[in-house]
């Protein structure tokens, strides 16, 4: 009798249980996000720094929208194949003045953006003015405008190109950036003092989710940084390294052990985030083994060696960037692209193709690599 009370209580408790901690099963309806707002780098930049700098010229964008989108890819990124699942449009970037809608989301990612404030200007190793606190400085700004836009009654046009305010609170906030960090701190300090930075730069990225979520905010997707030393630029000076520089795979061991110790911290924070905000939908992202994977098993995947540059002219220590022109052997070259991109794991030589973001875009958004394992249909709930 005992035994058949303790389960029948059980059985009423079980529902409670997940309503109080806002806990929901694994088959439970799609979140219906209104919105995406995405905050990061030129992994994630649909035409930011194009719009405010020297556009980014063909032969970019070509393979999918047919002509430069703004986009350091053939094609499409992984925040265009998260618009895609979410049934939303291809996120407009903020910076961009002509032909925006920003009904369903904004961009405010740019390329060569770091988390925290680097003194340095685009011109000398291409850092991005807009650091992550310069992009929630904006958000800001565009939620109080669209809020003071409704106030103000404009007209029924207007309305069809900026968010509804009340639904601020139903979108989700996407965060891609870190790698540039990582870049600086290659250039500019020794790895104790790259350690070092670490934990401010980590609570950097804390302090803007915190910012949205005092604004309202409750779902949140974070991307940790990938295998930066498997980029292929990383080949182009290294000539003479010791043994154990490169892995089997020809990445760049340390650089690869930083990401790591960057993304452990940031996982870390990202813990205790959901008890400092305890309203709020936290998914991790786990961006590295997803690439690391492609990357590891190019072979069997149908892709290319992951240290072929598709687009470009890289021979011996004579390099012409995607889309420039430049001078090999006497003649004048283009840097085009390769003839085969849909089977290229790198662009440019620092990002990757549509194809591979594409991969690592259906692994990621699936749940398989994320921590709480869950879509991104779902991760408006919490765990």
């Amino acid at each position: 009798m005992t035994m058949g009370l303790g389960l029948l209580l059980l059985i009423f408790l079980l529902p409670c249980y997940y309503c109080v901690r806002g806990v929901e099963p694994a088959n439970s309806a799609a979140c219906a996000f209104s919105a995406v707002y995405n905050f990061g780098d030129s992994n994630s930049d649909t035409g930011g720094i194009s719009a405010v700098f020297v556009p980014i010229p063909p032969p970019y964008g070509e393979g999918f929208f047919h002509k430069p989108s703004g986009r350091d890819c053939d094609g499409r990124l992984i925040i265009d194949f998260i618009a895609e699942k979410l049934n939303l449009p291809y996120l407009s970037a903020y910076l961009n003045s002509l032909g925006t809608n920003y009904r369903h989301g904004a961009n405010f990612a740019t390329g060569g953006s770091t988390i925290r404030r680097q003194n340095e200007t685009i011109f000398q190793y291409g850092i991005s003015p807009f650091s992550l606190d310069m992009q929630i400085v904006q958000f800001d700004q565009f939620k109080e405008r669209t809020k003071q836009m409704y106030q103000d009654n404009i007209n029924s046009v207007d309305k069809s190109r900026i968010p509804v305010p009340e639904e601020f609170s139903k979108a989700l906030y996407t965060f891609d950036i870190g790698q540039n960090d990582l870049s600086v701190g290659f250039r500019t300090m020794n790895f104790d003092q790259m350690r070092a930075t670490m934990p401010n730069i980590v609570n950097q990225l804390a302090n803007a989710v915190k910012n949205i979520y005092e604004r309202g905010g409750r779902s949140f997707w974070v991307h940790n940084t990938g295998p930066i030393g498997c980029l292929p630029v990383n080949l182009f000076y290294k000539h003479n390294v010791p043994p154990g520089y490169f892995d089997k795979y020809q990445c760049v061991n340390d650089q690869n052990l930083m990401a790591q110790e960057f993304n452990k911290q940031l996982k870390d924070r990202v813990i205790k985030l959901r008890i400092e905000l305890p309203e709020a939908a936290i998914t991790y992202v786990d961006v590295y083994a997803a690439k690391y994977g492609l990357i590891s098993n190019t072979k069997n995947e149908g892709f290319d060696d992951p240290m072929k540059i598709c687009c470009g002219y890289h021979v011996n220590d004579t390099h012409i960037w995607c889309g420039n022109l430049g001078t090999a052997n006497g003649k004048d070259l283009y840097g085009t692209a390769c003839e085969k991109p849909s089977a290229a794991v790198s662009w440019d030589g620092v990002h990757y193709a549509e194809a591979a973001n594409h991969w690592v875009a259906n692994r990621i958004l699936n749940g398989s690599f994320t921590d709480p394992p869950i879509p991104i249909t779902q991760a408006c709930y919490r765990q």
